[in-house]
Protein backbone atom coordinates (compact mmCIF):
# COMPACT_ATOMS: atom_id res chain seq x y z
CA UNK A 1 0.00 0.00 0.00
CA UNK A 2 1.46 3.29 -1.25
CA UNK A 3 1.28 6.58 1.37
CA UNK A 4 -1.42 6.40 4.18
CA UNK A 5 -3.78 3.60 3.08
CA UNK A 6 -7.17 4.19 3.67
CA UNK A 7 -9.42 1.70 5.79
CA UNK A 8 -13.00 1.28 6.10
CA UNK A 9 -15.70 -1.29 8.46
CA UNK A 10 -18.77 -2.56 7.63
CA UNK A 11 -21.02 -4.13 10.58
CA UNK A 12 -22.72 -6.88 8.67
CA UNK A 13 -24.08 -10.71 9.46
CA UNK A 14 -24.27 -11.82 5.66
CA UNK A 15 -27.24 -14.09 6.36
CA UNK A 16 -26.20 -15.33 3.95
CA UNK A 17 -23.97 -12.69 1.64
CA UNK A 18 -25.99 -11.55 -1.13
CA UNK A 19 -26.12 -9.35 -4.31
CA UNK A 20 -27.04 -6.18 -2.01
CA UNK A 21 -23.68 -7.20 0.31
CA UNK A 22 -21.57 -7.27 -2.59
CA UNK A 23 -22.52 -4.10 -3.87
CA UNK A 24 -21.62 -2.53 -0.32
CA UNK A 25 -18.11 -4.32 -0.62
CA UNK A 26 -17.37 -2.78 -3.78
CA UNK A 27 -18.57 0.03 -3.08
CA UNK A 28 -16.40 0.17 -0.11
CA UNK A 29 -13.33 -0.91 -2.19
CA UNK A 30 -14.13 1.87 -4.54
CA UNK A 31 -12.89 4.08 -1.92
CA UNK A 32 -10.50 1.96 0.66
CA UNK A 33 -7.64 0.16 0.74
CA UNK A 34 -8.83 -2.64 2.88
CA UNK A 35 -11.95 -3.36 3.82
CA UNK A 36 -12.84 -4.79 7.16
CA UNK A 37 -16.18 -6.58 8.38
CA UNK A 38 -17.31 -6.81 11.74
CA UNK A 39 -19.86 -9.78 11.46
CA UNK A 40 -22.44 -11.84 13.70
CA UNK A 41 -21.62 -15.20 14.89
CA UNK A 42 -23.81 -18.11 15.25
CA UNK A 43 -26.49 -16.19 15.98
CA UNK A 44 -27.96 -13.32 15.08
CA UNK A 45 -30.24 -10.04 15.87
CA UNK A 46 -33.38 -11.53 14.79
CA UNK A 47 -32.60 -13.79 17.89
CA UNK A 48 -32.13 -17.04 15.96
CA UNK A 49 -29.02 -19.25 14.29
CA UNK A 50 -27.78 -18.29 11.12
CA UNK A 51 -28.17 -20.54 8.45
CA UNK A 52 -24.63 -20.46 7.61
CA UNK A 53 -21.94 -21.04 10.26
CA UNK A 54 -19.85 -17.92 11.47
CA UNK A 55 -16.75 -19.59 9.46
CA UNK A 56 -18.81 -20.01 6.12
CA UNK A 57 -19.80 -16.56 6.18
CA UNK A 58 -16.61 -15.02 6.80
CA UNK A 59 -14.85 -17.57 4.20
CA UNK A 60 -17.81 -15.81 1.62
CA UNK A 61 -17.34 -12.73 2.68
CA UNK A 62 -13.49 -12.79 1.92
CA UNK A 63 -14.62 -14.40 -1.66
CA UNK A 64 -16.54 -10.97 -2.53
CA UNK A 65 -14.57 -8.43 -1.28
CA UNK A 66 -13.63 -8.30 2.29
CA UNK A 67 -10.00 -8.10 3.67
CA UNK A 68 -10.60 -8.86 7.49
CA UNK A 69 -13.63 -10.49 9.09
CA UNK A 70 -14.04 -10.17 12.87
CA UNK A 71 -16.47 -11.44 15.05
CA UNK A 72 -19.30 -9.65 16.59
CA UNK A 73 -19.71 -11.23 20.37
CA UNK A 74 -22.72 -13.26 20.65
CA UNK A 75 -23.91 -10.35 23.95
CA UNK A 76 -23.81 -7.79 21.29
CA UNK A 77 -24.60 -9.26 18.11
CA UNK A 78 -27.96 -10.92 19.81
CA UNK A 79 -29.25 -7.56 20.76
CA UNK A 80 -31.39 -4.85 19.81
CA UNK A 81 -30.30 -2.20 17.19
CA UNK A 82 -28.73 0.45 19.61
CA UNK A 83 -26.33 -1.97 21.42
CA UNK A 84 -25.76 -4.17 18.30
CA UNK A 85 -24.30 -1.10 16.45
CA UNK A 86 -22.56 -0.02 19.76
CA UNK A 87 -20.78 -3.33 19.91
CA UNK A 88 -19.79 -3.28 16.46
CA UNK A 89 -18.41 0.02 15.95
CA UNK A 90 -16.89 0.27 18.77
CA UNK A 91 -14.79 -2.77 17.51
CA UNK A 92 -13.74 -0.58 14.45
CA UNK A 93 -12.90 2.30 16.61
CA UNK A 94 -11.17 -0.07 18.68
CA UNK A 95 -8.81 -0.52 15.68
CA UNK A 96 -7.55 3.23 15.78
CA UNK A 97 -6.91 2.81 12.08
CA UNK A 98 -9.73 2.77 9.88
CA UNK A 99 -11.66 6.00 8.43
CA UNK A 100 -14.95 5.33 6.95
CA UNK A 101 -18.11 3.35 8.08
CA UNK A 102 -19.82 2.12 5.27
CA UNK A 103 -23.87 0.81 5.39
CA UNK A 104 -26.70 0.49 3.36
CA UNK A 105 -29.58 2.30 3.69
CA UNK A 106 -33.33 3.07 2.24
CA UNK A 107 -32.12 6.95 1.51
CA UNK A 108 -28.93 6.79 0.83
CA UNK A 109 -27.75 10.48 2.59
CA UNK A 110 -24.91 9.61 5.36
CA UNK A 111 -25.05 13.67 6.33
CA UNK A 112 -29.08 13.09 7.22
CA UNK A 113 -28.84 10.41 8.81
CA UNK A 114 -25.78 11.52 10.83
CA UNK A 115 -27.80 14.85 11.66
CA UNK A 116 -30.98 12.85 12.69
CA UNK A 117 -28.58 10.36 15.24
CA UNK A 118 -26.94 13.95 16.39
CA UNK A 119 -30.65 15.44 17.37
CA UNK A 120 -31.42 11.84 19.03
CA UNK A 121 -28.73 12.10 21.70
CA UNK A 122 -29.72 15.65 22.54
CA UNK A 123 -31.61 16.72 25.78
CA UNK A 124 -34.70 18.10 23.80
CA UNK A 125 -35.36 14.70 22.27
CA UNK A 126 -35.07 12.62 25.51
CA UNK A 127 -37.64 15.55 27.18
CA UNK A 128 -39.82 14.70 23.75
CA UNK A 129 -39.39 11.23 23.75
CA UNK A 130 -40.49 10.68 27.97
CA UNK A 131 -43.19 13.19 27.18
CA UNK A 132 -44.72 10.81 24.06
CA UNK A 133 -43.73 7.45 25.96
CA UNK A 134 -46.31 8.79 29.27
CA UNK A 135 -49.19 8.76 26.49
CA UNK A 136 -49.17 5.25 26.36
CA UNK A 137 -47.20 4.70 22.78
CA UNK A 138 -44.66 2.04 21.90
CA UNK A 139 -41.15 3.66 21.98
CA UNK A 140 -40.54 3.39 18.11
CA UNK A 141 -44.43 5.35 17.69
CA UNK A 142 -43.10 7.92 20.45
CA UNK A 143 -39.71 7.56 18.83
CA UNK A 144 -41.44 8.83 16.13
CA UNK A 145 -43.52 11.53 17.49
CA UNK A 146 -40.67 13.31 19.01
CA UNK A 147 -38.86 13.45 16.19
CA UNK A 148 -41.83 14.98 14.17
CA UNK A 149 -42.04 17.21 16.92
CA UNK A 150 -38.58 18.42 16.73
CA UNK A 151 -37.63 18.30 13.24
CA UNK A 152 -40.53 17.37 11.12
CA UNK A 153 -42.42 14.31 9.31
CA UNK A 154 -40.06 14.28 7.03
CA UNK A 155 -37.09 13.27 9.10
CA UNK A 156 -39.36 11.55 11.02
CA UNK A 157 -40.31 9.41 8.30
CA UNK A 158 -36.48 7.83 8.03
CA UNK A 159 -37.17 5.73 11.21
CA UNK A 160 -39.69 3.95 9.15
CA UNK A 161 -36.96 1.97 7.26
CA UNK A 162 -34.90 -0.99 8.89
CA UNK A 163 -31.63 0.23 7.17
CA UNK A 164 -31.64 3.75 8.02
CA UNK A 165 -32.44 2.76 11.26
CA UNK A 166 -29.28 0.70 11.57
CA UNK A 167 -27.49 3.55 9.75
CA UNK A 168 -28.51 6.27 12.26
CA UNK A 169 -27.95 4.10 15.07
CA UNK A 170 -23.95 3.20 13.46
CA UNK A 171 -23.70 7.11 13.44
CA UNK A 172 -25.34 7.70 17.07
CA UNK A 173 -22.22 5.16 18.28
CA UNK A 174 -19.88 7.26 16.36
CA UNK A 175 -21.33 10.19 18.18
CA UNK A 176 -21.06 8.46 21.96
CA UNK A 177 -17.66 7.15 21.29
CA UNK A 178 -16.55 10.59 19.76
CA UNK A 179 -14.72 8.17 16.73
CA UNK A 180 -12.93 10.23 14.08
CA UNK A 181 -14.48 7.66 11.50
CA UNK A 182 -16.41 8.75 8.85
CA UNK A 183 -20.00 7.07 7.87
CA UNK A 184 -20.50 6.43 4.22
CA UNK A 185 -23.54 5.09 3.15
CA UNK A 186 -25.12 3.90 -0.05
CA UNK A 187 -28.74 3.69 -1.21
CA UNK A 188 -29.79 -0.06 -0.43
CA UNK A 189 -30.35 -2.23 -3.10
CA UNK A 190 -33.05 -4.94 -3.67
CA UNK A 191 -36.10 -5.83 -1.73
CA UNK A 192 -37.11 -4.53 1.61
CA UNK A 193 -36.89 -6.88 4.71
CA UNK A 194 -38.84 -9.20 4.78
CA UNK A 195 -40.73 -8.69 1.37
CA UNK A 196 -41.09 -10.92 -1.33
CA UNK A 197 -40.04 -10.57 -4.67
CA UNK A 198 -40.27 -13.03 -7.95
CA UNK A 199 -37.14 -14.95 -7.74
CA UNK A 200 -35.43 -13.79 -11.35
CA UNK A 201 -31.95 -14.44 -11.94
CA UNK A 202 -31.31 -10.22 -12.15
CA UNK A 203 -33.10 -9.76 -8.68
CA UNK A 204 -31.91 -8.37 -5.50
CA UNK A 205 -34.08 -10.42 -3.12
CA UNK A 206 -33.74 -9.69 0.49
CA UNK A 207 -31.66 -12.27 3.09
CA UNK A 208 -35.09 -13.06 4.89
CA UNK A 209 -36.32 -14.34 1.48
CA UNK A 210 -33.02 -16.16 0.49
CA UNK A 211 -33.28 -17.65 3.91
CA UNK A 212 -36.81 -18.85 3.07
CA UNK A 213 -35.88 -20.54 -0.44
CA UNK A 214 -32.58 -21.85 0.99
CA UNK A 215 -35.17 -23.83 4.21
CA UNK A 216 -37.29 -24.79 1.20
CA UNK A 217 -34.75 -26.80 -0.67
CA UNK A 218 -35.12 -24.60 -3.11
CA UNK A 219 -31.63 -23.95 -5.32
CA UNK A 220 -30.40 -20.11 -5.01
CA UNK A 221 -27.50 -20.55 -8.19
CA UNK A 222 -28.08 -17.25 -10.05
CA UNK A 223 -29.81 -15.10 -6.86
CA UNK A 224 -26.33 -14.78 -4.90
CA UNK A 225 -22.60 -13.51 -6.19
CA UNK A 226 -20.94 -16.52 -8.15
CA UNK A 227 -18.64 -16.85 -5.27
CA UNK A 228 -21.07 -16.88 -2.49
CA UNK A 229 -22.88 -19.27 -4.51
CA UNK A 230 -19.81 -21.84 -5.16
CA UNK A 231 -19.39 -21.79 -1.51
CA UNK A 232 -22.78 -22.65 -0.25
CA UNK A 233 -23.20 -25.48 -2.51
CA UNK A 234 -19.99 -27.06 -1.20
CA UNK A 235 -21.61 -26.56 2.12
CA UNK A 236 -24.80 -27.99 1.06
CA UNK A 237 -23.34 -31.06 -0.45
CA UNK A 238 -21.09 -31.60 3.11
CA UNK A 239 -24.25 -31.47 4.59
CA UNK A 240 -23.07 -28.27 6.73
CA UNK A 241 -25.64 -26.57 5.80
CA UNK A 242 -28.31 -24.56 5.86
CA UNK A 243 -29.18 -24.55 9.88
CA UNK A 244 -32.67 -24.86 10.83
CA UNK A 245 -33.83 -23.00 13.97
CA UNK A 246 -37.10 -25.49 14.09
CA UNK A 247 -34.13 -28.54 15.06
CA UNK A 248 -33.93 -26.98 18.39
CA UNK A 249 -37.31 -26.04 18.88
CA UNK A 250 -38.36 -28.52 21.47
CA UNK A 251 -35.14 -27.84 23.30
CA UNK A 252 -35.58 -24.14 23.41
CA UNK A 253 -39.28 -24.57 25.24
CA UNK A 254 -37.33 -27.04 27.31
CA UNK A 255 -35.09 -24.81 28.69
CA UNK A 256 -38.04 -22.14 29.30
CA UNK A 257 -40.37 -24.32 31.17
CA UNK A 258 -37.60 -25.05 33.54
CA UNK A 259 -37.12 -21.61 34.47
CA UNK A 260 -38.70 -18.96 37.66
CA UNK A 261 -39.96 -15.51 36.73
CA UNK A 262 -36.59 -14.79 38.78
CA UNK A 263 -34.59 -16.30 36.25
CA UNK A 264 -36.80 -14.51 33.42
CA UNK A 265 -36.51 -11.33 34.99
CA UNK A 266 -32.11 -11.45 35.22
CA UNK A 267 -32.42 -11.82 31.32
CA UNK A 268 -31.58 -8.97 29.23
CA UNK A 269 -34.12 -6.41 27.85
CA UNK A 270 -36.74 -7.86 30.14
CA UNK A 271 -38.58 -5.14 32.19
CA UNK A 272 -41.93 -3.77 33.92
CA UNK A 273 -42.74 -7.06 34.49
CA UNK A 274 -42.41 -8.94 31.19
CA UNK A 275 -41.14 -11.83 33.07
CA UNK A 276 -44.65 -12.91 34.24
CA UNK A 277 -45.84 -13.00 30.73
CA UNK A 278 -42.85 -15.32 29.85
CA UNK A 279 -43.17 -17.47 32.60
CA UNK A 280 -47.20 -18.07 31.86
CA UNK A 281 -47.04 -18.63 28.26
CA UNK A 282 -43.92 -20.62 27.77
CA UNK A 283 -45.37 -23.09 30.00
CA UNK A 284 -48.80 -23.64 27.85
CA UNK A 285 -46.76 -22.83 24.26
CA UNK A 286 -46.03 -25.90 22.29
CA UNK A 287 -44.25 -24.05 19.63
CA UNK A 288 -41.58 -21.09 19.28
CA UNK A 289 -44.16 -19.36 17.22
CA UNK A 290 -47.16 -19.68 19.77
CA UNK A 291 -44.66 -18.44 22.55
CA UNK A 292 -43.44 -15.17 20.45
CA UNK A 293 -47.19 -14.28 19.63
CA UNK A 294 -48.50 -15.06 23.05
CA UNK A 295 -45.80 -13.09 24.70
CA UNK A 296 -45.23 -9.62 21.73
CA UNK A 297 -47.47 -6.87 22.82
CA UNK A 298 -48.04 -3.44 21.54
CA UNK A 299 -44.79 -2.61 23.58
CA UNK A 300 -42.80 -5.49 23.32
CA UNK A 301 -42.39 -6.49 19.51
CA UNK A 302 -41.65 -9.83 18.22
CA UNK A 303 -37.96 -9.42 17.68
CA UNK A 304 -36.95 -8.34 21.16
CA UNK A 305 -39.07 -11.63 22.49
CA UNK A 306 -37.15 -13.68 20.25
CA UNK A 307 -34.08 -12.07 21.80
CA UNK A 308 -35.06 -12.63 25.16
CA UNK A 309 -35.64 -15.96 24.07
CA UNK A 310 -32.68 -16.37 22.57
CA UNK A 311 -30.68 -15.11 25.71
CA UNK A 312 -32.39 -17.32 27.74
CA UNK A 313 -31.58 -20.30 25.99
CA UNK A 314 -27.65 -19.53 25.03
CA UNK A 315 -27.35 -18.02 28.80
CA UNK A 316 -26.18 -14.16 27.89
CA UNK A 317 -26.04 -12.83 31.15
CA UNK A 318 -27.73 -9.30 31.53
CA UNK A 319 -24.82 -7.29 33.27
CA UNK A 320 -22.17 -6.92 30.09
CA UNK A 321 -19.70 -4.03 29.60
CA UNK A 322 -20.74 -1.44 26.91
CA UNK A 323 -18.18 -2.47 24.34
CA UNK A 324 -16.61 -6.09 23.36
CA UNK A 325 -13.98 -6.76 24.98
CA UNK A 326 -11.71 -7.88 22.51
CA UNK A 327 -11.17 -8.08 18.52
CA UNK A 328 -11.54 -11.45 17.23
CA UNK A 329 -9.94 -12.32 13.73
CA UNK A 330 -11.98 -15.07 11.85
CA UNK A 331 -10.69 -14.63 8.31
CA UNK A 332 -8.15 -12.56 6.69
CA UNK A 333 -6.28 -11.63 3.49
CA UNK A 334 -2.70 -10.68 2.41
CA UNK A 335 -4.72 -7.19 3.13
CA UNK A 336 -6.07 -7.72 6.03
CA UNK A 337 -2.66 -8.66 7.26
CA UNK A 338 -1.66 -5.35 6.33
CA UNK A 339 -4.68 -3.60 8.62
CA UNK A 340 -3.33 -5.82 11.41
CA UNK A 341 -0.20 -4.07 11.50
CA UNK A 342 -1.18 -0.89 11.92
CA UNK A 343 -4.15 -1.93 14.49
CA UNK A 344 -1.36 -3.76 16.52
CA UNK A 345 0.36 -0.04 17.11
CA UNK A 346 -2.59 1.90 18.10
CA UNK A 347 -5.61 -0.37 18.84
CA UNK A 348 -6.91 0.17 22.85
CA UNK A 349 -8.11 -3.84 22.94
CA UNK A 350 -6.53 -7.31 22.45
CA UNK A 351 -6.50 -8.54 19.07
CA UNK A 352 -7.31 -12.04 19.13
CA UNK A 353 -6.85 -14.90 16.97
CA UNK A 354 -5.95 -18.48 18.19
CA UNK A 355 -8.15 -19.74 21.05
CA UNK A 356 -5.39 -19.89 23.57
CA UNK A 357 -5.14 -16.06 23.34
CA UNK A 358 -8.51 -16.69 25.37
CA UNK A 359 -7.69 -19.24 27.15
CA UNK A 360 -4.17 -17.42 29.27
CA UNK A 361 -5.75 -13.69 29.11
CA UNK A 362 -7.83 -12.06 32.01
CA UNK A 363 -11.24 -13.18 32.97
CA UNK A 364 -13.54 -10.98 30.94
CA UNK A 365 -12.51 -12.32 27.68
CA UNK A 366 -12.29 -15.87 28.81
CA UNK A 367 -16.09 -16.16 30.06
CA UNK A 368 -16.86 -14.23 26.78
CA UNK A 369 -15.45 -16.76 24.75
CA UNK A 370 -16.64 -19.61 26.92
CA UNK A 371 -20.06 -18.49 26.17
CA UNK A 372 -19.25 -18.20 22.36
CA UNK A 373 -17.97 -21.67 22.82
CA UNK A 374 -21.26 -23.09 24.13
CA UNK A 375 -23.29 -21.29 21.96
CA UNK A 376 -21.48 -22.61 18.91
CA UNK A 377 -21.65 -26.45 20.18
CA UNK A 378 -25.89 -25.46 20.06
CA UNK A 379 -25.97 -23.74 16.81
CA UNK A 380 -24.29 -26.75 15.82
CA UNK A 381 -27.17 -28.93 16.31
CA UNK A 382 -29.00 -26.93 13.65
CA UNK A 383 -27.07 -28.20 11.18
CA UNK A 384 -27.70 -31.31 9.07
CA UNK A 385 -24.80 -33.15 10.35
CA UNK A 386 -23.86 -31.24 13.32
CA UNK A 387 -20.22 -31.54 14.24
CA UNK A 388 -18.96 -32.37 17.53
CA UNK A 389 -18.59 -29.85 20.59
CA UNK A 390 -15.12 -27.75 20.33
CA UNK A 391 -16.03 -26.70 17.24
CA UNK A 392 -14.90 -22.86 18.44
CA UNK A 393 -11.55 -23.96 19.52
CA UNK A 394 -11.20 -26.60 16.28
CA UNK A 395 -11.52 -24.13 14.08
CA UNK A 396 -8.37 -21.83 12.84
CA UNK A 397 -8.29 -18.31 11.22
CA UNK A 398 -8.90 -18.79 7.93
CA UNK A 399 -5.47 -17.10 6.00
CA UNK A 400 -5.91 -16.46 2.14
CA UNK A 401 -1.89 -15.75 1.02
CA UNK A 402 -3.13 -13.40 -1.45
CA UNK A 403 -5.76 -10.66 -2.30
CA UNK A 404 -7.92 -12.20 -4.88
CA UNK A 405 -9.11 -15.29 -3.63
CA UNK A 406 -9.34 -17.29 -6.94
CA UNK A 407 -6.06 -16.40 -7.06
CA UNK A 408 -5.51 -19.29 -3.87
CA UNK A 409 -7.27 -21.97 -5.49
CA UNK A 410 -6.30 -24.63 -3.11
CA UNK A 411 -4.13 -22.55 -1.18
CA UNK A 412 -7.29 -21.64 0.32
CA UNK A 413 -6.43 -23.01 4.16
CA UNK A 414 -7.51 -23.00 7.87
CA UNK A 415 -4.09 -21.57 9.62
CA UNK A 416 -3.03 -24.77 11.49
CA UNK A 417 -0.48 -22.32 14.01
CA UNK A 418 -3.56 -20.29 14.83
CA UNK A 419 -5.22 -23.08 16.32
Amino acid sequence: MSGKPVFSGIVCELNPLHRGHAYLLQEARRHSDAVVCVMSGNWVQRGEPAVLSKFVRARMALACGADLVAELPLPWACAGAEPFAFGAVSLLDSLGCIGQLWFGSECGDAERLNRLASLLLSPAFSNALRDCLQTGKSFAAARQQAVTQLAGSEEAALLESANNILGIEYCKALHRLQSPITPMTVKRMGSPHDSRQEATPDAFLSASQLRELLREGQSLEGLLPPAAWQILQEEISAGRAPGDFSRLETAVIARLRSMSKAEFAALPDVSEGLENRLYEVSRRALTLEALYEGVKSKRYSHARIRRIVAAAFLGIPRNLPAKPPYFRVLAMNARGREVLRAASQKATIPLLSRPRDFLQGPEEPRSLFALEQRATDLFALTLPAPPACGWDCRQGVLALSSVDPAENGEAERVSKENR
